[in-house]
């Protein structure tokens, strides 16, 4: 229900651009958003026909005011919104996780000995910032690598070139120490304008320049020196040597895509600069719920662009973004000159983007598995699972069940077991149906819960061992399909719950309403973990079942093909559809196949 004083509010709103404050009862900012028009924008929001997504409309819910500020263009608008969502970091928005803070390095080009450093301030100052890198690590590997490379003070001493002795950077050539005398300011300024030309990607003009001065080092007959340069071209080479990319790429470009899990978003970017790849950060994106691909795009650009001091000419993203054009704009007024945004569809490009794609899809799945594999985090999950579960103790032991099929044939079960939370892949077993005709999930999940519990009796085996929690991949009708097939196996004391995926429900028995748990809950994230895995475990040995069957029965009825003949077939070829398409003479070859029986599998096939 609308308030009387939100529908006066609406009534008296501008039609100019503008950002507004979604506000809760208590004052505090819930949502912040930029609009073309203020008025036709807000008035969308309080419309009853107007398709909002379930995140709006909870948002929508807490709402009791609204401000708003009048801006002179939707550009400027944009900006005020960034500033604004950095500020607040209202809980509604998409936001870069700790983006107050980004790890900068900078050069202080106004210093007369500059130094290379890290900073998290990025000031105008005249300095070269780079970055931003995504954390404090990630930035310290990179000075490290210039700093084995380029022999630049790291101290922050006073330069007079009068101290007694210089400190041990310049003994093992990891300084030209200015601190004594060593070395003039033109030398030094060099030094510097290497490490930038390095950071910028024009790592091939570094090294024409070094090649230049070891020649001119061995023409003095300077050996040591021509000796040390040698060392810093190669340097130089091994990083080019790792920055090159099967995708040929040219010019500057940030290529940028994203895999997106419930609530956060794990974002890559991928710097290519004088067609290398130069470097690549990633970051995560909160609050991504129900949020569409291209709006989580475009607060990712909005958000990381105002945080970087240098932007490409072009960017090719995984997807589209909304106000492309106010967008470019605004990059180019930040840069200077042009800036596109392209959406690739084919081509090098759009081999790069998904390349980028599938590193951050791994990624993400790599940093799931980081964030459950703390001890603190595992206990604090098995704790939780069983406090929701009504469990009688810790599920030090959980088995997960499921099973895969297509229409009945080359069905598969798996059971895979997590040990105190984490994987135990020598205990995972996996089951050929047998006793089972037909679609009949429930039934098939009854056949290898039997015949897993029957076996449980053998104290010689680990079968023996019982789980403390027996999960089922399926809602309430597994649930109880699993529990008879137990009770019949004499396996009723063991606890179990079934975990449905479409909303994330769990049912345990003599409970009518499933239980629902937060997203971000540790017990649930561990469980969709146990889940996840016995149904791509099911699914990996059905593929291979088919696979099997798939193959036999197209060449069993060709005469003359025994198994060791399909085997060899199968090694060579991998599947039915290449056979088929092999010429005659590629049959042939095969191990065992001789021209007249590959001309005969040919017509048969």
């Amino acid at each position: 229900m609308i308030s009387n004083l939100i529908t006066e509010q609406l009534r008296q709103l501008p039609t100019s651009p503008g950002v507004y404050l979604m506000k809760d009862a208590e004052g505090n900012i819930l949502y912040v958003g930029k609009a073309a028009s203020l008025h036709h924008r807000l008035k969308s929001y309080f419309t009853t026909s107007q398709k909002l997504s379930l995140k709006i409309q909870r948002m929508v819910a807490r709402v009791s005011d609204f401000d708003f500020f009048v801006t002179s263009s939707e550009q400027e608008a944009l900006i005020l919104e960034l500033n604004l969502i950095k500020r607040h970091r209202p809980p509604y928005n998409v936001r870069l996780k700790d983006d107050k803070s980004f790890p900068y390095l900078k050069i202080d080009t106004n210093e007369d000995w500059p130094r290379v450093y890290i900073t998290r301030r990025l000031e105008e100052d005249g300095g070269r910032y780079f970055g931003p890198f995504a954390s404090g690590k990630s930035v310290r590997q990179t000075l490290k690598i210039i700093k084995g490379i380029f022999p630049f003070r790291s101290c922050s001493r006073a330069i007079t070139g009068k101290d007694a002795r210089p400190c041990l950077d310049y003994h093992i050539r990891r300084c030209l120490a200015p601190c004594i005398g060593a070395v003039s300011k033109p030398e030094y300024d060099e030094v510097i304008k290497q490490v930038i030309l390095f950071l910028e990607g024009k790592q091939e003009r570094v090294v024409q320049e070094l090649e230049s001065k070891m020649r001119k080092a061995a023409e003095a007959l300077d050996f040591e020196k021509a000796a040390s340069i040698r060392d810093q071209i190669q340097a130089v080479n091994e990083v080019i040597e790792g920055q090159r990319i099967a995708t040929t790429v040219r010019g500057e470009q940030d290529v940028i895509a994203f895999a997106q899990d419930k609530d956060q978003a794990y974002v890559q970017v991928f710097f290519i600069r004088s067609s290398k790849l130069i470097g690549r950060e990633s970051f995560v994106l909160q609050g991504t719920r129900s949020e569409e691909p291209w709006q989580i795009m475009a607060s990712f650009i909005k958000q990381f662009y105002n945080s970087t001091p240098y932007v490409p000419p072009l960017l090719l993203l995984q997807y589209p973004v909304e106000d492309t054009s106010i967008i470019e704009s605004w990059l180019q007024s930040k840069k200077g000159s042009k800036v596109h945004i392209q959406v690739p569809c084919r081509g090098n490009k759009k081999q790069l983007v998904n390349m980028v794609a599938e590193n951050a899809k791994q990624s993400l799945e790599q940093l799931k598995v980081k964030q459950l594999a703390t001890p603190g985090s595992l206990t604090a999950a098995l704790a939780e699972i069983a406090r929701e579960l009504r469990l009688p103790h810790l599920p030090l032991r959980m088995e997960g069940y499921d099973i895969s099929n297509i229409q009945g044939k080359a069905a598969a079960g798996s059971m895979v077991v997590f040990d105190r939370g984490k994987p135990k892949p020598c205990h995972y077993r996996r089951f050929r149906i047998k006793t089972v005709s037909g679609a009949d999930d429930y039934a098939m999940l009854q056949e290898v819960l039997k015949r897993r519990f029957k076996r449980s009796s053998d104290a010689q085996d680990t079968w023996s061992i019982l789980p403390d929690l027996v999960l089922i991949d399926g809602g309430k009708g597994q649930l109880n399909a699993a529990l008879s097939a137990m009770n019949e196996a004499g396996a009723s004391s063991v606890p179990t719950a079934s975990l449905a995926k479409e909303n994330e429900e769990i049912f345990i028995p003599h409970w009518s309403q499933p239980i629902i748990l937060s997203h971000s809950c540790q017990g649930l994230q561990l469980l969709q973990c146990l889940r996840d895995e016995a149904h791509r475990f099911a699914l990996a040995y059905h593929q291979k079942i088919h696979k099997r069957q798939t193959f036999a029965s197209s060449l069993d009825a060709i005469p003359d093909i025994g198994p060791k003949r399909k085997r060899a077939l199968l090694k060579q070829f991998g599947s039915v559809r290449a056979i088929r398409e092999a010429p005659v003479e590629e049959l042939a070859a095969t191990t065992g196949i001789n021209q007249s029986l590959a001309k005969r599998i040919k017509e048969h096939l």
